[in-house]
């Protein structure tokens, strides 16, 4: 099992130590999107949801969710998160409308902050339902992922 980087030489899980690694910039972007009704748009547009603007609290829930990414993906390190930055723009669809969340989370150390950005748009999406749901209860979750990442040993990542 050593040849495992999260197993140690008994086969349980470990935390690599990541002591030795040099510190660097480090940042990465994310994208969530989420698809809902027309008359969930409107109602958005208009105010008129009970619970008020569901980006506005979706962008906090990503915020604090990058900072306690440690807290929810056993094997993640806790990183000292200096930026967290996040885009939300509406687009016309075919079956009504979809949100678009982009998450930027960056810090200077010695592991990346993938992780952090995926998670951050992850309780992004998911507030998003949470404060929407009353109206349309059929809002899809679709697809996350990584759009590009810098810094560290791999050097840096853009999706194709």
């Amino acid at each position: 099992m050593s040849e495992f980087s999260h197993w140690n030489e008994e086969g349980r899980p470990k935390m690599v130590d990541i002591s030795a690694k040099n510190e660097t910039k480090r940042s990465a972007i994310a994208r969530c999107y989420v698809q809902f009704s027309s008359e969930l748009y409107d109602a958005i547009e208009q105010q008129q949801l009970k619970k008020g603007d569901p980006v506005q609290v979706a962008q906090i829930a990503g915020i604090m969710a990058a900072k306690r990414t440690h807290d929810l993906i056993p094997m993640c390190h806790p990183i000292a998160i200096q930026g967290v930055d996040f885009t939300f723009q509406y687009e016309k669809v075919e079956s009504g409308y979809q949100l678009i969340i982009d998450a930027c989370v960056s810090c200077k150390g010695n592991t990346g902050v993938e992780m952090e950005a995926l998670t951050a748009v992850s309780a992004a999406a998911l507030t998003f339902y949470d404060m929407c749901k009353a109206v349309d209860k059929a809002i899809v979750i679709k697809e996350t992922k990584l759009l590009s990442k810098t810094g560290g040993k791999n050097g840096d990542y853009t999706i194709a």
